[in-house]
């Protein structure tokens, strides 16, 4: 008798401290980046101290979630066996000024631009993980 292979389970991030308000808030559907208390700069990715001015009273806020497409690419051969090509991951520039990496979703890949407006969405993996991505506006 043959074994049956279970399906490779998609890659989870691993929160740690600097980033657990972050996964926390995607869980709830909100996408938090932090917001210096001393300079009022925002940064991403999560730290514990300001990246401008070095203060440490670093606070964590919601994002308004849109932005546009910095630059991207269509990977068309997976990059681990459980995600199904063909897929986009773009950077992302978050009117708020700070860049993060996601998933382009639920859009023709085609229509995917340098400079197209995108909105957050969030994909529950389960009752830990939800991932932020965008879709174009």
């Amino acid at each position: 008798m043959d074994a049956i292979e279970a399906a490779p389970s998609r890659p989870r991030p691993q929160p740690i401290a600097e980033t657990r308000a972050y996964w926390e808030g995607a869980r709830n559907g909100r996408l938090l980046i932090q917001r210096c208390a001393d300079c009022g700069r925002h940064q991403f990715y999560p730290r514990p101290f300001c990246t401008t001015c070095l203060a440490e009273r670093v606070n964590w806020v919601e994002a308004a979630g849109r932005g546009h497409v910095v630059t991207f690419t269509i990977c068309r051969i997976a990059a681990h066996p459980a995600l199904t090509p063909p897929y986009a991951v773009a950077l992302v520039e978050l009117d708020e000024g700070v860049r993060l990496l996601a998933n382009i979703v639920d859009c023709e890949l085609d229509a995917i631009r340098c400079g197209a407006r995108v909105q957050v969405r969030f994909e529950r993996l389960d009752d830990e993980i939800t991932l932020p991505q965008f879709t174009l506006v």
